[in-house]
């Protein structure tokens, strides 16, 4: 990292986080971030993309300006949370720098307590950023960057209309970076309204760091998928696992059943309480839950060290989604495993998947 020409803090920092050298995504939006330019990242989850906009991001903040100076936009709870916590490492050796997050799910008079210590960065969710706005509560009129991450998910849930109200209350000179694994119409018609001569880089699939995540399916028929996931998990006897299904009922079911198996499980989507979502991640994490059954929901900013396997329950629906997924297993240079159960119906869906240069699925017996 040294070749960037970064802070001594920073540099501090990095080192006390174990950083050795920077990933591809890094090593080319970083020097640009760091002169103010408009950057399109285009990178899937687990790259370090988060790094890669964060340190930048810190290294531009005046730390005598107590104003708002950078927001960054998150689709979901947990991933923001997941963004404050890695500026806070990043930062930790910045004096008198502030980052709040705000989101729903969590009184919103205490957010406005927070904001008003004067933070100089902001992670917020677009609606509570929004709410925040709206009641004078949070000011984006001296904000130099605006960063919106996973911004094609968050175009994915609805968010457009919130994010370009909260766009056109920053000054037009600001820096806009956006980061997301595709790039559909919608962002292309966002970055064209919205960023200044941005430059797009981009890590091809190759450079994706899944190469440690061994990946195969098992074809099942539909009725035996549950006897199929219960031989894989007694053979492998997982002590930390995600399970995915596709859809709320299937997560309570799946969980239900497991349950009875004998395992320590619970379900995690997006019909559950925010308070419920916090107390399910944090026994997740102490490791009292050994299996977490979930929608994609948690494959969106869920970072949970030591997952051992990811099981796809269902077929995911596409690539990106596979990528999400099995990227919670085999971090931080670990290895990890990803099994994925198809039905007979879903042969050729699995097919399309198999087209992308980076899912290396291959087709193996299920254990006795």
């Amino acid at each position: 990292m040294q070749h960037l020409n970064l802070s001594d803090a920073m540099q501090q920092a990095l080192r006390e986080m174990n950083f050795k050298q920077a990933s591809p995504i890094q090593e080319q939006a970083i020097p640009y971030l760091l002169e103010g330019r408009d950057v399109i990242g285009q990178a899937q989850t687990g790259t370090g993309k988060t790094a890669a906009f964060a340190i930048p991001l810190i290294e531009r903040i005046q730390q005598a300006d107590k104003c708002v100076q950078a927001i960054v936009l998150c689709p979901t709870r947990e991933l923001a949370l997941q963004v404050t916590v890695e500026i806070g490492k990043l930062a930790q050796y910045k004096r008198n720098l502030k980052t709040v997050s705000i989101y729903g799910g969590q009184p919103i008079e205490r957010q406005i307590r927070a904001l008003r210590l004067q933070p100089q960065i902001v992670v917020g969710t677009p609606g509570r950023t929004l709410d925040l706005l709206r009641r004078g509560a949070l000011k984006l009129n001296n904000v130099q960057t605006v960063v919106l991450d996973e911004a094609d998910e968050m175009l994915n849930m609805g968010f457009r209309p919130d994010i370009e109200q909260i766009l056109k209350q920053t000054p037009p000179a600001r820096q806009t970076v956006f980061f997301s694994a595709t790039m559909p119409q919608a962002i292309l018609e966002l970055t064209a309204k919205y960023q200044h001569n941005a430059l797009h880089v981009k890590v091809a699939p190759h450079d994706q760091p899944l190469v440690k995540i061994e990946q195969c399916y098992y074809e099942v028929q539909k009725a035996d998928k549950l006897s199929a996931l219960l031989q894989v998990l007694t053979h492998h006897r997982f002590g930390r696992a995600l399970v995915f299904c596709n859809t709320k009922y299937k997560v309570d079911a799946l969980a239900k059943r497991l349950k009875q198996a004998g395992y320590a499980t619970d379900g995690l989507h997006g019909g559950k309480t925010q308070s419920q979502r916090d107390r399910i991640m944090q026994t997740f994490r102490k490791g009292d839950i050994q299996l977490l059954v979930a929608t994609d929901v948690a494959a969106r900013g869920l970072d949970v060290q030591n997952v051992e396997a990811v099981l796809n329950f269902d077929l995911p629906k596409d690539s990106e989604y596979y990528i999400h997924r099995i990227g919670r297993t085999g971090r931080a240079g670990k290895s990890g495993l990803a099994f994925t159960f198809v039905e007979s119906s879903e042969l050729k869906q699995l097919k399309i998947l198999r087209r992308y240069p980076n899912i290396l699925l291959s087709r193996q017996e299920l254990p006795a």
